[in-house]
């Protein structure tokens, strides 16, 4: 059930998006769009709802437990940036606006988006392992509480690669390349 439930989340989370966004641009009805779009924390409340009640009827924590909260911490952290992304490219292509912005390619400008990005993960790693922690709680010690346990373990290796991600780009910025003035010296100037 919750596996199927997750599914019908995912695919309500793109039909909701879809929706919101016609609704939007093409029915040029921005306040319905925005509505659409707000039913979209429903979904993740609507499984949260029922892994609760899966465990509470005595299911085994499993996989299926834990995927429902990474899928939650996903939505929690990611989903607003993810709406923002596809709502910039739909705007675009239905609407006229203006063409997305890319993010920075080099210098400070770049580091400051990678840690921004980092954030958003970081944040989603720790709704998940939240929820995972309440779900080992609430099975206790009269369950197996193995899988959760290594879902906590997969958002923590999910969380470091971000974070060295960002830092790598604090450490070693990705520096523009150099233009032709800047390369090596004309002949005229090894002559002298």
């Amino acid at each position: 059930m919750i596996v199927t439930l997750i599914v019908v989340c995912e695919v309500g989370f793109w039909v909701l998006l879809a929706g919101g966004l016609s609704l939007r641009y093409l029915a040029k009805m921005p306040r319905a769009g925005i509505a659409v779009l707000l039913l979209e924390p429903v979904l993740e409340l609507v499984l949260l709802i029922a892994t609760a009640v899966d465990l509470k009827n005595g299911a085994a924590a499993d996989w299926k437990h834990g995927l429902a909260a990474v899928y939650i911490g996903y939505s929690v952290g990611l989903g607003h940036s993810t709406i923002k992304w596809v709502d910039a490219r739909f705007a675009h292509r239905f609407a006229g606006g203006p063409p997305p912005v890319k993010p920075p390619k080099y210098g400070r400008e770049r580091t400051v988006h990678e840690w921004k990005t980092a954030a958003r993960w970081i944040l989603s790693c720790a709704v998940a392992l939240a929820l995972l922690q309440a779900a080992v709680w609430y099975v206790g010690d009269s369950g197996d509480i193995s899988s959760l346990r290594a879902w906590q373990t997969k958002m923590l290796i999910v969380a470091g690669i971000n974070l060295a991600i960002a830092a790598s780009y604090t450490l070693w910025p990705k520096q523009a390349p150099a233009t032709p003035e800047q390369q090596a010296p004309s002949p005229e100037e090894l002559k002298r």
